[in-house]
């Protein structure tokens, strides 16, 4: 990996930067009647803003903002997840002009549209299922999130999956799609790699990520983690989802020591104060995971 192609340093959206070190909260705001966690409460327009404003003045840096649930469920054509949100970032473009605006899709058509209609960064959660996602990104000067599923479909399930060195293969992934992503005209510090906690893996491997995470850090793309609310913590502590708020704080404070940078949560003023309390704890120090 060339110098140029993996920056190491700032992560630069909307005129903002983020370093080594710190750590932006990006905030989700599901415009989907079936959400796993919020089953629906922000699928109305009105309720998708006022989420967006209280996630705001707690303190949230990005705001994520998804149109269909990753999981199984009813289909959503492309039609149908354009009016779900690219009008929401239109109007959350104007309501906070401050804020980074993401878009949670792996379509490029809805990638594009989204995109024309303000949003600054598109989080592409399913590895370039779309493979012409990255250009749009590349053509409209928007951030890309690049992920690891494993090789699984957008919205299916892993079935008795299996990696030799699952941190390996997601080194290895996200690596090559950040590098296309740049070949094709995105910005090297405008790309983030997701290992995608629980997308084509099991619990293991979602844990076994968490405890790797430095690695991941260390290839020098900004690392970005969703793990609020997600299945292997749920598994691990025998927690239903209501009952996963301490799980999430406790990987996502694990993460940050080791070097993560944005954190994709649900409850933006526990992840932010947690967060902080890393930071403060890391400070002064010359190792533990870059803060």
């Amino acid at each position: 990996m060339s110098d140029e192609a993996a920056p190491g340093g700032v992560l630069r959206l909307r005129g903002r930067e983020f370093g080594p070190g710190t750590h932006a909260v990006m905030a989700v705001v599901n415009r989907t009647p079936d959400s796993f966690y919020d089953r629906g409460a922000t699928f109305g327009f009105g309720a998708a803003l006022r989420a967006a404003d209280a996630a705001v003045e707690h303190g949230a840096d990005i705001v994520d903002v998804g149109g269909v649930k990753a999981g199984h469920g009813p289909p959503v054509t492309v039609a149908e997840e354009i009016e779900r949100t690219a009008p929401f970032v239109a109007a959350l473009r104007a309501r906070h002009p401050e804020v980074i605006v993401s878009v949670d899709t792996w379509r490029s058509e809805v990638g594009r549209a989204c995109a024309e209609a303000g949003a600054d960064l598109i989080n592409d959660t399913w590895a370039g299922a779309d493979p012409a996602l990255a250009a749009v990104a590349a053509e409209a000067g928007a951030g890309l999130v690049c992920s690891h599923t494993g090789g699984l479909a957008p919205r299916t399930d892993p079935h008795r999956v299996h990696y030799a060195d699952v941190l390996a293969d997601v080194v290895a992934t996200v690596a090559g799609l950040a590098r296309r992503a740049v070949a094709l005209g995105v910005r090297p510090d405008r790309v983030l790699v997701d290992p995608t906690h629980d997308f084509g893996k099991n619990t293991y491997h979602s844990l076994e990520l968490t405890r790797r995470l430095d690695e991941l850090a260390a290839t020098g793309w900004p690392v970005l983690v969703a793990v609020s609310n997600k299945d292997f913590i749920g598994e691990t502590l025998d927690a239903p989802v209501d009952e996963r708020g301490p799980g999430t704080l406790a990987a996502l404070a694990v993460s940050a020591w080791q070097g993560a940078r944005v954190f994709r949560v649900h409850d933006v003023g526990a992840s932010r104060a947690a967060l902080d309390a890393v930071a403060g704890l890391g400070a002064g120090t010359t190792g533990g995971g870059g803060v």
